[in-house]
């Protein structure tokens, strides 16, 4: 089972930076332009030591499927229909790197009618679910926290250039970042 959970994951990752290749050099044709590169690094390193860590820790220290796997498996599925949504709202706008076009009106539909941030819910969700599953709770914990502390360099990041460059501001300012507000 693992290792059809982690090929699932290898090919997720693969495929995604594929769509966000195509979509980065269609939009940079209609003038995007990208911003804040120098974390970029940082977030891809993340995504790959993500993956050895949670295939080591398995592998290596022998981890089973976890007796909670069937309360888990339904929320890694939600989240990847989460992300799918997401990724068909933005269509050819979606990319892992911060690639704007000015001027341009933000994407309102999808899962971008309740969060400004439904794709970076879904990728901390996936980092605490996926090794959970599993019982790898060394990579759950240790990736959570690294990964909180990237986006609190990358998100801000984005809104800012989203807020410069866009009607970012005016269209999200009653959304939340992550969990969708009651009204």
């Amino acid at each position: 089972m693992m290792y059809v959970v982690f090929a699932f994951l290898l090919a997720q990752r693969v495929s995604e930076l594929f769509i966000a290749n195509r979509n980065e050099k269609w939009m940079k044709a209609q003038g995007a332009r990208e911003y804040a590169k120098e974390h970029y690094p940082f977030i891809v390193g993340l995504h790959v030591l993500f993956l050895l860590s949670f295939f080591i820790e398995v592998t290596v220290f022998h981890k089973t499927l976890s007796p909670l796997w069937f309360l888990l498996l339904p929320l890694i599925i939600f989240t990847q229909l989460i992300r799918y949504w997401a990724i068909y709202s933005l269509g050819p706008y979606w990319n892992t790197k911060i690639i704007v076009m000015p001027g341009t009106n933000v994407i309102l539909k999808g899962p971008y009618k309740f969060l400004k941030h439904p794709n970076y819910t879904v990728v901390a969700l996936e980092i605490i679910l996926f090794p959970l599953l599993f019982n790898a709770y060394l990579t759950a914990v240790m990736f959570t926290v690294l990964n909180v502390i990237l986006m609190k360099i990358r998100i801000p990041a984005e809104e800012k250039v989203l807020e410069t460059v866009t009607d970012y501001r005016s269209i999200f300012a009653t959304k939340s970042r992550f969990i969708p507000k009651r009204k």
